[in-house]
C-alpha cells in the first residue's frame, strides 16, 4: 500500500498541472452495508466551470442530478465503474475503492497524463503518475465532478434494488446502517446485495 502526499488548497481549483491531461477520480459507498462501491474518473476541460459544482456529499440531490448531464456532456471524457459486494467481501472495502478507480480510468476514451486521486491511498498501475489529495472533492473540479456522477450512479442503482427488496427501505438510506436498514435486517434476514465482512456486532453472522 501507498501513501500520498496531501493537497493544503482549499478552494476548488481546475487543474494542479496546466500542462498535463488531468483526471479526476473519487468513489461512492465505502460505508454502506449493502450494495456496490461506485468509482468514477473524469477529464474536464481547463476552463469548466458550473457554480453548483462541490462535493457531492455537500450538494443537494436535485443539485446533483442537474450536474450529471452536465459533466457527461461537457467533460473530455468520463466513466463510472462499480465493484460488487461480493468482491468488496474479498478484496476488502479500500482496495475495493482503488480497484474501482482503476477500472474506471482504464475505460476512459482518452489516456490521462496524471491522475487526481480523492484520499490518501492509491496503488501504482499501468504507468500512471498520480497524486492522492485529502478532501479532493471539496479542491478540485475534476475530483469533484468524479464526485457527483460516483454518487449519482450509485443511488440510481441502489433505488433499482430498492424495487427488489422494498423491506430494507434502499431508495432512502441507499444501504447505510440506519435505524431503518438495521431493523430490516434483524427481521428479514440479509440479501446476496448485503456485504458480509460488514455484518454489524449486534447482529448474528448466522443471518447470511
Amino acid at each position: 500500500m501507498y501513501f500520498c502526499r496531501m493537497h493544503k488548497e482549499t478552494h476548488l481549483l481546475s487543474h494542479l498541472h496546466a500542462d498535463l491531461i488531468e483526471a479526476g477520480c473519487d468513489e461512492a459507498g465505502r460505508g454502506p452495508l449493502a450494495g456496490p462501491v461506485f468509482a468514477a474518473a473524469v477529464i474536464l476541460p481547463k476552463d469548466f466551470h458550473h457554480p453548483l459544482l462541490n462535493d457531492s456529499k455537500k450538494m443537494t440531490e436535485k443539485a446533483r442530478e442537474t450536474l450529471r448531464p452536465i459533466i457527461e456532456r461537457e467533460s473530455i471524457a468520463w466513466a463510472v465503474e462499480e465493484v460488487s459486494a461480493e468482491e468488496i467481501d474479498t478484496i476488502n472495502i479500500l482496495n475495493a475503492s482503488i480497484t474501482g478507480m482503476q477500472r474506471a480510468v482504464r475505460r476512459l476514451a482518452v489516456r490521462p497524463e496524471y491522475l487526481l486521486i480523492d484520499g490518501n491511498r492509491f496503488k501504482p498501475f499501468d504507468g500512471y503518475q498520480y497524486q492522492c489529495i485529502v478532501k479532493g472533492d471539496a479542491k478540485f473540479a475534476s475530483i469533484a465532478a468524479a464526485s457527483v456522477l460516483a454518487k449519482t450512479y450509485r443511488d440510481e442503482y441502489m433505488r433499482k434494488l430498492a424495487r427488489e427488496y422494498p423491506q430494507y427501505g434502499w431508495e432512502r438510506n441507499m444501504g447505510y446502517p440506519t435505524k431503518e436498514h438495521v431493523d430490516a435486517i434483524i427481521a428479514h434476514g440479509y440479501t446476496p446485495h448485503h456485504r458480509k465482512s460488514f455484518h454489524l456486532k449486534q447482529l448474528e453472522p448466522t443471518l447470511f
